[in-house]
């Protein structure tokens, strides 16, 4: 493995260099990340192990036999175990194992930075899971604030989406392709211990400049006696040489004996990595009895001694050895190792990779998939659905046929794959016996995301009308969800409290929550808040992690911190969405985290605390969140960037926000204030329209509607705007609806006085930007209306609010309208605002550039400033970004140039 000195490698100079020189930046505490590309063959493995290094070396790999096993390269590579990545448990409905298990590795390589530099390879990247290139891609993004060399070995084949996209991500890349004749000519003599003569540079030139080739060909020659050298000039005095690589491969193995073949066959259903124990098993030996025959292997070079494994010394001659029997006997041997792992108790994805080797089934796989089901589904959703497909319609399976289709069902639902699900969920309630609540619960959500819960609701009546206790209680639930999805909330909350009271009878929890969750969304959605919130206390008293809740604990919480930031009660919501998030974090549940993640964003933005809000809203990638939730972030950092004139920034955000016709509330208030920027006022308020239906009215949009109406004149939508205000208003009265009707009215009245009752009114409700727009419109009127004094005196305010807020653009905008009047600004403005450089770091950025330049890793400074490792992460990433700069060290660097000293 890496470390020791350096040895040459012939031909390979040039890449030999370039790779030392990203070893030596590792040293100097600067990762990088590095793709090394090539055919089979062709020396990538041998290149990576060539280089030298102090730092410790985490290998994994890609596997044939394990490509369905998320994650699995990653748990071999950091030597930790499937259970201590996923958790003993299978997790709670709706979260995802896998992304979580995804961030625990990130977290785990981060701690292993956290004592020094680290070199993390994964080879065969073209047989990896998508989670395990998804991981490296996501911590190939994080080498410039880690000291982490990142490595992936990979073939051009098979094509792949995934590595296609991670080639363009920016990582170095090495491409080895074949060796010049010089070099293979050089090679061949090193191998065979004198200058090749030209027959024998003939059959080099055959190999293609592999260098795999060259070597089992070269020592081909040397066992079989077919090369001569005299004075230092070897010539081929035999016709007998292989003439292709599996025949040279074939060659080595072939002078193996025969017991060791057969040992080395056995080995190689294992895969190209394999414990010796595991070998044992399969071959009911004692392990005591293989060791003659693995040091004759080894000793052939058919094997390397990898430590804790053996490995087959390149794929292909484990390839070689697993087609040499034929494919029945294959699959046969496979599914007989599989029950031996089994039987010896060794870990499930061990049993799952022979079992998905072979094509064969037994009747001891029904009940084992049954067995280790729930984990399975769990942990690799696409390996249970492949296997429980093989047995779920064999004769094995009838007796138990109900079970097979609800693991099933519920494999295909966390895919994402509805249909496949549903089909499965109905063919289990054919053969129910029961009222198979479970089957229920998949088929209702199969059935909502499609839009289809008026036929849930047909199946669900039919169900409980025979079910009594707990199952009665779950399959109520489901039934005011779909009546709530339905949007006939008068029988959805009919029916909760009839689950309510069937759950409290019984004891079951759940059940309970989940009825109360329901009548608190009801509550939520006639704008009944003051009735929301207990119901969700109550709820939250109720539900626990312990009772299989914890998911709708978390989303329990969620709505508890928008319900009490819709009652204008800004410092306790943005603190429970603080304590959620990280409740989420520690749950593992992505899922609820980037929700909480973007609720305390929007919440941070309404409350002014502008530079938090970018980094919340950035501390999670756009593949770990649904479409909309990242489309709200990117909307909430888009609209900072405008108040703040970066429209650069604020157009990278507005561009990576797809089309899907659902109207993101941040998102439209940001592209219609781009476009007002841009002088097109009607395009602004186009860009609001789409939320100003009476059906799904939008209050956060009526106020700049109404502005922009009465600026365009269109004093019509400019009423009507006003009226859905009042409405609002009506259903509950709050200061910030008090605010917004105050605003709107006075918009389209042009009075200046009702636009400062709005603002005090706003400052109530703890919004300054909104406060600031009413106070700029108040002054505007004021100086239209020719009362200068009270026109300043509205401008004072305004630009007051809007440089705390760091709101530059907002500040020269109204400037400028003033201008027109005579009326200057009183109070000197603090410069413009950088984007760019030191002086645009802000105080918190600053702070942690502090502790980088002390030496301390991220997990470190999170815990002396209570910071989250994310937030951390996000602040170096935004630092390096700001200052242009790569590496951890380049910001110690510029740091002290800029007296920012060490302590």
């Amino acid at each position: 493995m890496l470390g020791g000195p350096a040895r040459r490698l012939v031909g390979r100079v040039r890449e030999q260099t370039g790779f030392a020189d990203r070893v030596s930046d590792l040293a100097r505490g600067r990762g990088g990340a590095v793709l090394v590309e090539g055919d089979p063959g062709i020396g990538k493995t041998t290149l990576v192990k060539t280089i030298s290094t102090d730092a410790p070396v985490c290998w994994g790999a890609g596997d044939e036999l394990g490509r369905v096993l998320p994650l699995q390269p990653l748990v071999d590579a950091l030597r930790t175990s499937r259970a201590e990545l996923f958790g003993a448990q299978g997790g709670a409905a709706g979260s995802d194992l896998v992304a979580a298990a995804a961030e625990h590795v990130i977290e785990l390589v981060e701690k292993r930075c956290a004592d020094g530099p680290l070199v993390l390879v994964i080879d065969d990247l073209q047989w990896a899971d998508g989670a395990t290139v998804a991981v490296w891609r996501r911590l190939s993004d994080m080498v410039a604030q880690l000291p982490l060399l990142l490595v992936g070995a990979m073939r051009p084949v098979p094509h792949r989406d995934d590595l296609v996209a991670l080639r363009r991500t920016g990582v170095d890349r090495i491409r080895l392709g074949a060796l010049p004749a010089r070099a293979v000519a050089e090679l061949f003599g090193l191998i065979l211990g004198g200058v090749p003569d030209d027959r024998l540079r003939k059959l080099a030139a055959g190999a293609g400049g592999n260098p795999l080739y060259l070597v089992e060909l070269s020592e081909a020659l040397v066992r079989g006696n077919c090369v001569e050298v005299i004075d230092g000039k070897a010539r081929l005095i035999s016709d007998r040489v292989p003439d292709s690589l599996n025949a040279a491969i074939a060659d080595r193995i072939g002078f193996v004996s025969a017991d060791t073949r057969s040992v080395l066959t056995a080995a190689a259903l294992l895969g190209v990595d394999f414990e010796v124990s595991d070998l044992a098993v399969v071959l009911r030996s004692r392990v005591a009895d293989l060791v003659p025959a693995l040091q004759e292997a080894t000793h052939a070079g058919v094997l390397v001694d990898g430590g804790s494994v053996l490995s087959f010394r390149h794929g292909l001659v484990r390839t070689a050895l697993h087609e040499e029997l034929p494919q029945a006997a294959r699959s046969a041997w496979h599914l007989e190792a599989a029950r031996e792992l089994a039987e010896a108790g060794a870990g499930n994805e061990r049993v799952v990779r022979q079992l998905l080797a072979g094509t064969e089934v037994a009747d001891w796989v029904v009940p084992w998939l049954i067995e280790h089901g729930e984990s399975l589904v769990s942990h690799a959703p696409h390996a249970a659905i492949e296997l429980l497909g093989r047995v779920v319609d064999g004769p094995d399976a009838q007796p138990r046929r109900e079970e097979l289709l609800s693991l099933l069902a519920d494999a295909y639902f966390r895919v994402g794959e509805h249909e496949r699900a549903e089909e499965c969920a109905v063919s289990g309630l054919h053969v129910a016996t029961e009222a198979p609540t479970d089957l229920y619960w998949t088929l209702a959500q199969c059935r909502s995301l499609t839009g289809r819960s008026a036929e849930a609701l047909t199946d669900l009546h039919k169900a409980a009308a025979g079910a009594t206790g707990r199952d009665l209680a779950r399959l109520l639930v489901l039934t005011a969800r779909a009546h709530w999805d339905l949007g006939d909330f008068d029988e959805a909350e009919t029916v909760a409290r009839q689950a309510f009271g069937e759950a409290t009878a019984c004891g079951d929890r759940g059940s309970i929550s989940w009825a109360l969750h329901v009548r608190a969304i009801v509550a939520m959605m006639r704008s009944e808040l003051h009735s929301a919130l207990p119901l969700l206390d109550e709820a939250l008293a109720v539900a626990s992690s312990d009772d299989g809740t914890g998911d709708l604990r978390l989303l329990l919480q969620i709505n508890r911190a928008l319900v009490l930031g819709d009652l204008d009660r800004r410092t306790e919501a943005v603190e429970a969405a603080r304590a959620v998030r990280q409740a989420a974090d520690d749950a593992g549940n992505l899922v609820r985290l980037a929700q909480a993640q973007s609720l305390l964003g929007q919440l941070l933005l309404h409350a002014g605390d502008w530079d938090d809000a970018l980094v919340d809203v950035d501390l999670l990638g756009d593949d770990v969140k649904n479409p909309i939730v990242s489309a709200c972030d990117h909307g909430v950092a888009a609209l900072i960037h405008l108040h703040r004139g970066d429209a650069t920034a604020a157009r990278r955000h507005l561009d990576s926000v797809g089309t899907n016709g659902i109207v993101i509330i941040s998102v439209a208030l940001a592209r219609s204030l781009f476009l007002e920027q841009e002088g097109d006022l009607a395009g602004a308020l186009d860009a609001l329209r789409p939320g100003l239906t009476d059906d799904a009215v939008i209050e956060d949009l009526l106020p700049d509607a109404v502005r922009l109406a009465v600026q365009v004149g269109d004093r019509e939508l400019a009423e009507h705007a006003v009226g859905q205000a009042e409405a609002l208003l009506a259903k509950l009265d709050v200061p910030h609806r008090q605010a917004a009707v105050l605003q709107c009215r006075a918009l389209l009245d042009g009075s200046p006085e009702g636009l400062l009752e709005a603002a005090d009114r706003y400052q109530e409700a703890g919004l300054p930007e909104r406060m600031a727009r009413a106070l700029s419109s108040a002054a505007v009127l004021f100086a239209d209306q020719g009362d200068p004094a009270s026109a300043r005196a509205a401008l004072t305010r305004a630009v007051e609010t809007y440089t705390a807020l760091g709101a530059e653009s907002d500040t020269l905008a109204l400037a400028a309208r003033m201008r027109e009047h005579g009326i200057r600004r009183g109070p000197q403005v603090k410069h413009r605002r950088a984007h760019h450089g030191w002086d645009s770091l802000t105080p918190a950025e600053q702070r942690v550039t502090e502790l980088v330049v002390q030496g301390l890793s991220n997990q470190q400074i999170g815990e002396q400033l209570f910071l989250s490792r994310r937030t951390v992460s996000t602040h170096v990433s935004h630092v390096l970004a700001k200052l242009g700069v790569r590496s951890r060290t380049d910001i110690t660097r510029e740091a002290v140039r800029r007296g920012v000293m060490p302590s």
